[in-house]
């Protein structure tokens, strides 16, 4: 009696383990699909911010050329 009580409450806590990790799969598979559309890469983020070093750095030596003349 005692084991097949036992088997019950281990069956039913093998089920809802199992629901659960089916479950955060299917979590994780959506937040592998919409984490690149709302997210920027850190590399593509560096690119970026290094041109817009690039540019800025071309602007204040424009500058600083006139205010020189």
């Amino acid at each position: 009696m005692f084991l097949g009580i036992g088997m019950t409450v281990g069956g039913w806590f093998a089920r809802e383990l199992w629901g659960a990790v089916k479950e955060l799969r299917a979590d994780l598979a959506a937040l592998r699909e919409d984490l690149p559309k709302e997210y920027v890469a850190k590399d593509d983020y560096r690119e970026d911010i290094r041109e817009i070093k690039a540019l800025l750095e071309r602007i204040f030596e424009k500058l600083e050329n006139k205010a020189d003349k």
